[in-house]
């Protein structure tokens, strides 16, 4: 554990677990539901932009765009044409909806098996520069950008929540979306922002993440389980609270093969997940209320 190359990849690893997370923080707040195809997002803005590069051949820069506007396009469909319309004629109800997104999650996933292939393609990177030499470690390129990108974005979304007008809103609809409709504030448009929100944040999380592992069709489940578990470890109570998820989750994939075997950060995760769904369901940061 005393290896920073080690600890580098902890920092890489839990950084898209975070961004994950984050997505599906922001649904959360904004509309009080699970979008449990945030995953498939991630999966279809990076393997799209890497068809589209080494495939079509657009230039990577485009296919970087084209893939957000993937990711984007699936998460506003999701609430516009699936959630919305299931919680309308369900008298709002979250399992019907829970359902339908889970469907969702699959059609996502076959939709862009087939139309970007099955096999997995190579991640895109916009500009190759590294790597450096940190200490005892070599930080690359694609990484530090993933890291300083999660940074950045974390950032940038706690200052919204905090002091634009639309992040309050958000967080208000999200608390009591029927006082929120009896205050007359636009429940509808906040939740289809908190949508657009995730599903650009998913589809960054993906394209950064792509150039480590490369992204194949069936990566949209495995991100969603392990963006939810980084959700659920690290809380909903602050807005950095899914990146110290997200790390602590990377830490377990990254350390738990040196103590278990090749089954043990999967059998650490359960183990660790069960433990907060029993004795911590709120997350290890979670609101705070003052009566």
């Amino acid at each position: 554990m005393t290896d920073p190359q080690l600890w580098l990849s902890v920092l890489e690893i839990g950084s898209f677990f975070g961004l994950i997370a984050l997505a599906y923080q922001l649904t959360l707040i904004g509309a009080g539901f699970f979008n449990f195809a945030i995953g498939p997002y991630a999966m279809a803005a990076a393997l799209g932009a890497s068809w589209l590069t080494i495939q079509v051949k657009i230039p990577v820069a485009l296919s970087l765009l084209l893939g957000l506007v993937i990711a984007v396009a699936a998460s506003a469909l999701t609430e516009l044409l699936v959630v919305r319309q299931v919680q309308k004629r369900s008298g709002r109800g979250e399992l019907p909806a829970l359902v339908a997104v889970t469907a969702v999650l699959f059609i996502v996933q076959q939709g862009a098996g087939a139309i970007f292939g099955r096999p997995a393609l190579p991640g895109q990177v916009l500009v190759s520069f590294g790597p450096w030499k940190i200490g005892g470690a070599y930080l690359s390129g694609p990484a530090a950008v993933l890291i300083v990108s999660t940074a950045l974005i974390f950032l940038a979304v706690s200052l919204w929540m905090r002091y634009s007008r639309t992040g309050r809103l958000l967080r208000a609809v999200g608390d009591n979306r029927s006082a929120a409709a009896l205050l007359g504030l636009p429940v509808g448009r906040i939740r289809l922002i908190a949508f657009v929100l995730a599903g650009l944040i998913a589809g960054a999380a993906g394209l950064l993440y792509a150039p480590k592992t490369g992204v194949a069709f069936t990566s949209g489940l495995a991100w969603t389980l392990v963006g939810f578990l980084a959700l659920v470890i690290g809380g909903t109570g602050r807005t950095w609270a899914p990146l110290v998820g997200g790390l602590l989750l990377g830490a377990i994939q990254v350390f738990a093969p040196f103590y278990f075997g090749s089954m043990g950060p999967t059998t650490v995760v359960l183990l660790i997940a069960l433990l907060f769904f029993a004795f911590r369901p709120q997350g290890l940061f979670s609101t705070r209320v003052r009566l």
